[in-house]
Parts: C-alpha cells; sequence; structure tokens
C-alpha cells in the first residue's frame, strides 16, 4: 500500500512533521516515508489511498492497562463522592479486593468476553498495542487465568497485547499481615509458571502502603530478573515509598503514576533510563490534588508515557486521546509531549523498539486522523477524530 499526501507526524525530533508526505508499506512493514516529491520510482505503482491533508501518526501504544477484570466498582465511585477516600475503600475489603472477588469467581472465556468491548473501545481510539495486566487473581491458578485471557486478545482483535504479571497487586484477604509469605507462595510461583507457559512479557507490582513494601518486592524482582524478564512498579501513586528509585535500581522499563515521586526519584529514573508512565485517569478518578511532578521530569530528561490506566476503580476510561487531554489539562503536558507520550514513549516503556514512529523498517502500524495537525488530538475533549488505523499494513475495514 502507498500513502498519498498526508501530514506525516513521524515522531522523531518531536512531532518530525512532513507535509505532503507520503508512506510506503510492504507487508507488515514501513518500507519508505518522506515527501511526495522524493517518493522513489519502485514506490510509485503500489496500490495508493489518498490522505488528503490528513494527519497520519504512529498507531498508539497504551503502556498501561488493567483490561482484563470481571465486574465494576460503580458503588465505589459513589462511595468516594459522599467522601470516602481510595484508602478507606480499600481498608474496608472495597477497591482492588472487591474486583479480586469477582475476578475469581469468572471463567477465562468470561473475562475474555468482557475485555473484548473495552479493547474494542481503545481500538475505535486508534490503539494498535495495549498493555494488559493481570493482579486480580492473587492465587497462582486465577493470575494465570488472567494472562491466559488476555493473551487470547490478539487472537480475537486487530491489536498487539504485551501481557504484565502483577500478582504483586494487593495482598488477599487470606494472606492479611504474611506479605512475606503471599510473595513466596503466590506471587513468585505464578511468575514463574507464567513464564514456563509463555503468558508474560514484564513484571509489574504496587508498591505503597496499601500494598507492598521494597522490602516486601525485593524477592519478586530478584525472580524476575533469573527469569530474564524486565520489570516496572506501580510507584508513589499516594505516598513516597521510594518505590520509583527502588524500580530503577533494578533497570525497570517505567515508574507509573508518581504523584509523590522525590527529586531521588526522579534523579535515579533519569540515570536509569527508566520512564515515567503519566496516568491522569487515576488522578481524576481519585480526586487527587497533588500532581507528578512533570516540570522536574522534564528538566531531569526523563522519557514521560502517557497511559489510560483503564481499570474497574480508579481509572474507568478507554480512550488515549481523551488520557492525552487529560495529562495536558491536569498535568500542563504540551501536546508534542503527550503524542510522544502515547508513541515513541510508550513503545519505550514496554521495551518495544519496532513501534512508536514512522520509520522504514518498523512495524506498519498507523493511524489516520480527520485533523491537519497533531496538536488537534490532545486538544479535542472526548473526541475521536480517526479516520482509519492500519495495523500490520492492513487498512481496517
Amino acid at each position: 500500500m502507498l500513502l498519498t499526501h498526508a501530514t506525516l507526524a513521524t515522531m522523531t525530533g518531536g512531532y518530525g512533521l512532513i507535509p505532503d508526505a507520503a508512506v510506503a508499506l510492504e507487508g507488515a512493514r514501513i518500507a519508505w516515508a518522506g515527501p511526495m516529491a522524493d517518493l522513489p520510482a519502485p514506490y510509485r505503482a503500489l496500490p495508493g489511498h489518498d490522505c488528503s491533508g490528513r494527519l497520519v501518526t504512529p498507531g498508539l501504544i497504551d503502556c498501561h492497562t488493567h483490561a482484563v477484570h470481571a465486574g465494576h466498582r460503580a458503588v465505589e465511585f459513589e462511595l468516594r463522592l459522599k467522601g470516602a477516600s481510595y484508602e478507606d475503600i480499600a481498608r474496608a475489603g472495597g477497591g482492588i479486593l472487591s474486583t479480586v472477588t469477582a475476578t475469581r469467581a469468572a471463567s477465562e472465556d468470561r473475562l475474555l468476553t468482557s475485555a473484548l468491548p473495552r479493547v474494542d473501545q481503545l481500538i475505535a481510539g486508534g490503539t494498535t498495542t495495549v498493555e494488559v495486566k493481570s493482579g486480580y487473581g492473587l492465587t497462582v491458578e486465577d493470575e494465570l487465568k488472567m494472562l491466559r485471557a488476555a493473551r487470547r486478545i490478539a487472537d480475537q482483535r486487530p491489536v498487539s497485547v504485551r501481557t504484565t504479571h502483577l500478582a504483586a497487586h494487593a495482598i488477599p484477604p487470606e494472606y492479611k499481615g504474611r506479605a512475606t509469605a503471599y510473595m513466596a507462595e503466590v506471587a513468585i510461583p505464578s511468575l514463574r509458571a507464567a513464564r514456563a507457559e509463555g503468558l508474560v512479557d514484564a513484571v509489574d507490582a504496587f508498591c505503597e502502603t496499601i500494598a507492598f513494601s521494597t522490602a516486601d518486592l525485593a524477592p519478586l524482582f530478584a525472580e524476575a530478573s533469573a527469569l530474564g524478564l524486565p520489570v516496572k512498579l506501580h510507584a508513589e501513586q499516594l505516598t513516597d515509598q521510594g518505590g520509583a528509585a527502588f524500580a530503577a535500581r533494578h533497570g525497570a522499563l517505567s515508574a507509573d503514576h508518581l504523584e509523590y515521586l522525590s527529586p531521588d526519584g526522579t534523579a535515579a529514573m533519569a540515570a536509569a533510563g527508566t520512564v515515567a508512565v503519566i496516568l491522569p485517569g487515576a488522578f481524576y478518578t481519585l480526586r487527587e490534588t497533588q500532581a507528578p511532578p512533570v516540570a522536574a521530569l522534564r528538566a531531569a530528561g526523563v522519557p514521560m508515557a502517557v497511559a489510560t490506566d483503564l481499570n474497574p476503580g480508579s481509572s474507568p476510561l478507554a480512550s488515549l486521546t481523551l488520557a492525552m487531554n487529560m495529562a495536558c489539562t491536569l498535568f500542563r503536558l504540551t501536546p508534542e509531549e503527550a503524542l510522544l507520550g502515547v508513541t515513541r514513549h510508550a513503545a519505550r516503556a514496554l521495551g518495544l523498539t519496532d513501534r512508536g514512529r514512522i520509520a522504514p523498517g518498523l512495524r506498519a502500524d498507523l493511524c489516520l486522523w480527520d485533523a491537519d495537525h497533531p496538536a488537534e488530538l490532545a486538544y479535542r475533549i472526548g473526541a475521536t477524530p480517526l479516520h482509519h488505523r492500519i495495523f500490520g499494513g492492513r487498512l481496517d475495514a
């Protein structure tokens, strides 16, 4: 296929804008991209698709979701509006643990069936790669059940799926007060089993007062390293637990949330090359008041990704373009930073080097937008100006 007369945002050197551009696709890869005037002769005979000046970007990448789960938590949303805090609800048996109860009761097929409409919403908004975490099973078999369901999404929908083991998401009631035992008897054994079954691409954990300390997580991260798996971490969302620095010491791909990130944590992430994943949906839903230190991250040169954090409790958000708008409006990212955050930097947060930009040799995952400037994607509130999505070189019907 040959895309012609496009306004191309290559996402190299910022937006990397090329007006009146062309992109040649061969199979699932980009063969050439550049100004129409420079189009090499061999590509001129390819079947053409006239973009009529429309914006073309890399396919969007949602690098942090909990898309596989059962049930919802609308009642907790109402309780928070009446004054209950996230911590209050969690300590009373709600929060993550209420979703654990529903997820344990659901079959693998049911988890897949319930996840597909959420993934469909992401796809309709331009997503071509989505990360999906476990973490609502909290037994060996239920964690594996979630990861199997997540892997099957890619068989049902035109989207790349990266799966992340998150058994260290919460301490289930049967292990209350016994984090060390839970790590030894559930988190680490489920990780080994997931690795053996080919179900896991990375390892995540929740470092927080209502979850796990860095000391609790050290054996898990050591096991991940032994299994050859990269790590990431939910860090500094509600309090500063030193999670970001801990993650950086382990060479983490990303540290996510970061509302309470310290200067030491910022410096450690910068030195390690760890991506900061900004999650405005959770900040918005929980009505937080302390924003991530975006200016400090920017000054330190820490790459910032943006994701939906799609989950049933703190971020029931299934639109990356809305997440971009929120990141700009609530956290003062620039539109350019927001688009980098769902393309180039999101790819880096998943350890992927074959997508997130428009360049020869990379995956032919692209979005054609009813827009003529990249800032429009973050500017419009709740709009999805997607004209066409190309996944693996194929134009969506």
